[in-house]
């Protein structure tokens, strides 16, 4: 299994995740361009794209969803409320409804060699999913924008080579900072986006001896900082009940506006 995250964070959001015979999107929110000089980076064609997988309809998701998917005729996979609130939004009303695949949470879809799970999350948008992707004996799982977590969500998350997790915001950053009321309110509800603590709170009863690498994403631009999100969550494994210490796995952070280098495993 091979795992790329091309662009992660409040202003857009594209992972890749390959096998030997399969190749997948997570979310295309950004440029058609910029989608593309990722997957060049890691020697992959755009027409060899089986498959996007979009989390929820929310712009930073699907910016470039309308000219990846036409061009390349690539279906899409969604649930049934995300495909309705990508066909109402501006610019994205000319995709083939033949491209459109409707998913169920907790119902695996099968492309190849790679099953993909649909993990029902708790956000502000019609129908969210997170994925979990395995492949060739491997899991990797993608969760970002959700306000919170429970059993169900660990349960699902379970025995994973690779977890890439929400670490959108550092709650003290916005509190204070620029937002208006309503929005910190959001942000900060069960159905905004995970904080850097409650990251590391979920990430630390997921670890397991045989875990390659832990990512955090979709941080905020104007709430967080990627050395805070990254000394934050190592300090919640480190407090956690359970025998591992924060350098114990590598933990990434991924980036805003280039990739990071690819994960194989």
């Amino acid at each position: 299994m091979r795992f790329c995250s091309i662009a992660s964070g409040s202003s857009g959001n594209c992972i890749y995740v390959g096998s030997d015979t399969t190749s997948i999107l997570i979310d295309a929110g950004i440029s058609a361009k910029k989608t593309f000089e990722g997957l060049k980076g890691l020697d992959v064609s755009p027409s060899d794209l089986d498959a996007i997988f979009v989390t929820h309809e929310h712009s930073d998701h699907i910016k470039g969803l309308s000219v990846i998917s036409r061009k390349f005729s690539i279906p899409i996979y969604a649930t049934e409320g995300t495909i309705r609130g990508i066909k109402s939004a501006s610019g994205l009303k000319d995709i083939d409804d033949a491209l459109f695949n409707v998913v169920k949470s907790d119902v695996p879809v099968t492309l190849k060699d790679m099953v993909i799970n649909p993990i029902r999350i708790s956000h502000d948008a019609a129908e969210p999913v997170a994925y979990k992707v395995c492949s060739e004996g491997k899991k990797a799982a993608v969760i970002t924008d959700l306000g919170n977590y429970d059993e169900y969500t660990v349960s699902c998350l379970e025995g994973l080579d690779i977890l890439m997790a929400e670490a959108n915001h550092d709650i003290r950053m916005l509190q204070v900072g620029p937002y208006p009321y309503y929005l910190k309110q959001r942000i900060l509800s069960d159905r905004g986006h995970l904080s850097n603590e409650n990251s590391g709170r979920m990430i630390s009863r997921l670890l397991h001896d045989d875990m390659k690498a832990v990512i955090l994403g979709h941080l905020s631009r104007e709430n967080n900082l990627p050395e805070l999100a990254y000394e934050t969550v190592r300090l919640e494994i480190e407090a956690a009940d359970n025998k591992y210490k924060g350098n114990d796995f590598p933990i990434l952070v991924a980036k805003r506006d280039c990739p990071l280098k690819a994960i194989e495993i």
